[in-house]
Protein backbone atom coordinates (compact mmCIF):
# COMPACT_ATOMS: atom_id res chain seq x y z
CA UNK A 1 0.00 0.00 0.00
CA UNK A 2 1.14 3.38 -0.79
CA UNK A 3 1.04 6.05 1.67
CA UNK A 4 -0.58 9.25 0.61
CA UNK A 5 0.90 12.22 2.12
CA UNK A 6 -1.30 15.22 2.54
CA UNK A 7 0.57 18.39 2.57
CA UNK A 8 -0.69 20.91 5.00
CA UNK A 9 -0.18 24.52 4.22
CA UNK A 10 1.00 27.26 6.46
CA UNK A 11 -1.45 27.69 9.36
CA UNK A 12 -1.03 31.46 9.74
CA UNK A 13 -4.29 33.47 9.33
CA UNK A 14 -4.72 35.38 6.09
CA UNK A 15 -4.09 39.13 6.20
CA UNK A 16 -7.08 41.42 6.10
CA UNK A 17 -7.12 43.80 3.20
CA UNK A 18 -8.24 47.11 4.73
CA UNK A 19 -6.78 49.51 2.22
CA UNK A 20 -10.17 50.25 0.62
CA UNK A 21 -11.74 50.84 4.03
CA UNK A 22 -8.93 53.18 5.08
CA UNK A 23 -9.32 55.14 1.83
CA UNK A 24 -13.02 55.53 2.57
CA UNK A 25 -12.33 56.78 6.10
CA UNK A 26 -9.73 59.27 4.88
CA UNK A 27 -12.39 60.86 2.66
CA UNK A 28 -15.44 60.38 4.88
CA UNK A 29 -14.17 61.68 8.25
CA UNK A 30 -13.10 65.15 7.02
CA UNK A 31 -16.32 65.45 5.01
CA UNK A 32 -18.44 64.68 8.09
CA UNK A 33 -16.45 67.08 10.25
CA UNK A 34 -16.80 69.90 7.75
CA UNK A 35 -20.56 69.42 7.28
CA UNK A 36 -21.15 69.14 11.04
CA UNK A 37 -20.04 72.74 11.42
CA UNK A 38 -22.69 73.98 8.98
CA UNK A 39 -25.63 72.02 10.31
CA UNK A 40 -26.86 73.47 13.57
CA UNK A 41 -29.84 72.19 15.46
CA UNK A 42 -31.80 74.12 18.01
CA UNK A 43 -33.99 72.51 20.61
CA UNK A 44 -37.18 74.19 21.72
CA UNK A 45 -38.60 73.03 25.01
CA UNK A 46 -42.36 72.62 24.98
CA UNK A 47 -44.66 72.13 27.93
CA UNK A 48 -47.29 69.53 27.15
CA UNK A 49 -50.31 69.36 29.44
CA UNK A 50 -50.80 66.12 31.37
CA UNK A 51 -53.39 63.79 29.87
CA UNK A 52 -55.41 63.26 33.06
CA UNK A 53 -55.63 66.88 34.21
CA UNK A 54 -58.88 68.77 33.47
CA UNK A 55 -58.72 71.96 31.41
CA UNK A 56 -58.30 75.06 33.58
CA UNK A 57 -61.63 76.56 32.50
CA UNK A 58 -63.68 73.49 33.49
CA UNK A 59 -63.45 72.89 37.22
CA UNK A 60 -61.46 75.67 38.82
CA UNK A 61 -61.96 79.41 38.74
CA UNK A 62 -58.92 81.25 37.42
CA UNK A 63 -57.65 84.53 38.75
CA UNK A 64 -54.51 84.77 36.68
CA UNK A 65 -54.72 85.77 33.05
CA UNK A 66 -53.15 83.36 30.57
CA UNK A 67 -52.90 83.84 26.85
CA UNK A 68 -53.58 81.34 24.12
CA UNK A 69 -53.56 81.18 20.36
CA UNK A 70 -56.22 79.01 18.79
CA UNK A 71 -54.83 77.85 15.46
CA UNK A 72 -57.32 76.60 12.89
CA UNK A 73 -56.87 75.92 9.18
CA UNK A 74 -58.31 79.30 8.16
CA UNK A 75 -57.83 81.49 11.23
CA UNK A 76 -55.67 82.19 14.24
CA UNK A 77 -57.38 83.69 17.27
CA UNK A 78 -55.46 85.37 20.07
CA UNK A 79 -57.38 85.07 23.34
CA UNK A 80 -56.95 85.31 27.07
CA UNK A 81 -58.44 82.85 29.53
CA UNK A 82 -60.38 85.51 31.47
CA UNK A 83 -61.78 87.78 28.77
CA UNK A 84 -62.01 85.49 25.76
CA UNK A 85 -60.96 86.31 22.19
CA UNK A 86 -58.85 89.42 21.67
CA UNK A 87 -58.34 89.40 17.90
CA UNK A 88 -58.67 86.95 15.04
CA UNK A 89 -56.42 86.73 11.98
CA UNK A 90 -57.85 85.16 8.83
CA UNK A 91 -55.70 83.31 6.30
CA UNK A 92 -55.12 85.19 3.05
CA UNK A 93 -53.67 83.24 0.18
CA UNK A 94 -52.87 80.27 2.41
CA UNK A 95 -50.73 82.29 4.86
CA UNK A 96 -51.32 84.33 7.96
CA UNK A 97 -50.26 87.84 8.95
CA UNK A 98 -47.42 86.78 11.26
CA UNK A 99 -46.24 90.40 11.56
CA UNK A 100 -49.71 91.39 12.80
CA UNK A 101 -49.74 88.52 15.30
CA UNK A 102 -46.23 89.47 16.41
CA UNK A 103 -47.23 93.14 16.89
CA UNK A 104 -50.35 92.20 18.88
CA UNK A 105 -48.32 89.90 21.14
CA UNK A 106 -45.80 92.72 21.65
CA UNK A 107 -48.58 95.03 22.85
CA UNK A 108 -49.83 92.27 25.18
CA UNK A 109 -46.29 91.73 26.49
CA UNK A 110 -45.97 95.45 27.24
CA UNK A 111 -49.12 95.22 29.42
CA UNK A 112 -47.99 91.97 31.08
CA UNK A 113 -44.16 92.11 31.16
CA UNK A 114 -43.79 89.30 33.72
CA UNK A 115 -45.85 86.83 31.70
CA UNK A 116 -43.63 84.19 30.05
CA UNK A 117 -46.03 81.40 29.10
CA UNK A 118 -48.52 81.05 26.27
CA UNK A 119 -50.59 78.13 25.03
CA UNK A 120 -51.01 77.14 21.39
CA UNK A 121 -54.24 75.23 20.81
CA UNK A 122 -54.23 73.46 17.46
CA UNK A 123 -57.06 72.13 15.37
CA UNK A 124 -56.59 68.72 13.76
CA UNK A 125 -54.58 68.68 10.50
CA UNK A 126 -53.05 72.15 10.86
CA UNK A 127 -50.05 72.51 8.56
CA UNK A 128 -46.78 71.96 10.44
CA UNK A 129 -45.19 74.97 8.73
CA UNK A 130 -47.89 77.24 10.18
CA UNK A 131 -47.21 75.85 13.66
CA UNK A 132 -43.48 76.61 13.32
CA UNK A 133 -44.18 80.13 12.05
CA UNK A 134 -46.56 80.80 14.95
CA UNK A 135 -44.06 79.45 17.47
CA UNK A 136 -41.40 81.78 16.07
CA UNK A 137 -43.81 84.74 16.20
CA UNK A 138 -44.76 83.92 19.81
CA UNK A 139 -41.22 83.53 21.17
CA UNK A 140 -39.38 86.64 19.90
CA UNK A 141 -39.97 89.89 18.05
CA UNK A 142 -37.35 91.73 16.01
CA UNK A 143 -37.39 95.50 16.43
CA UNK A 144 -35.22 98.13 14.81
CA UNK A 145 -33.49 100.29 17.44
CA UNK A 146 -31.05 102.95 16.21
CA UNK A 147 -30.86 101.25 12.83
CA UNK A 148 -29.88 97.88 14.34
CA UNK A 149 -32.27 94.91 14.50
CA UNK A 150 -32.74 93.81 18.11
CA UNK A 151 -34.58 90.65 19.20
CA UNK A 152 -36.89 90.93 22.22
CA UNK A 153 -38.30 87.97 24.08
CA UNK A 154 -42.09 87.67 24.15
CA UNK A 155 -43.44 84.35 25.45
CA UNK A 156 -40.64 81.75 25.51
CA UNK A 157 -42.54 79.11 27.50
CA UNK A 158 -44.85 77.50 24.96
CA UNK A 159 -47.43 74.84 25.77
CA UNK A 160 -49.32 72.96 23.07
CA UNK A 161 -52.79 71.45 23.25
CA UNK A 162 -55.89 70.64 21.24
CA UNK A 163 -58.14 73.47 20.10
CA UNK A 164 -61.70 73.51 21.39
CA UNK A 165 -64.34 72.65 18.81
CA UNK A 166 -65.44 75.68 16.77
CA UNK A 167 -68.56 77.41 17.96
CA UNK A 168 -71.52 76.68 15.69
CA UNK A 169 -72.67 79.53 13.50
CA UNK A 170 -76.24 80.48 14.34
CA UNK A 171 -78.16 82.06 11.49
CA UNK A 172 -80.89 84.52 12.32
CA UNK A 173 -84.34 83.62 11.06
CA UNK A 174 -86.26 86.05 8.94
CA UNK A 175 -83.36 87.26 6.84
Amino acid sequence: MSRVRIRRGDKSPPELEITAFMNLMVVLVPFLLITAVFSQMSILELNLPPANQPRPDQDQPQKEVNFELIIRKNSITVADTLGGPIKSFEATGGSFDMKGINDLLLRIKEKFPDKLNITLLLEQNVNYDILVQVMDAVRVVTQIEEGVPVKRELFPQIAIGDAPPPEPVVEEKGK
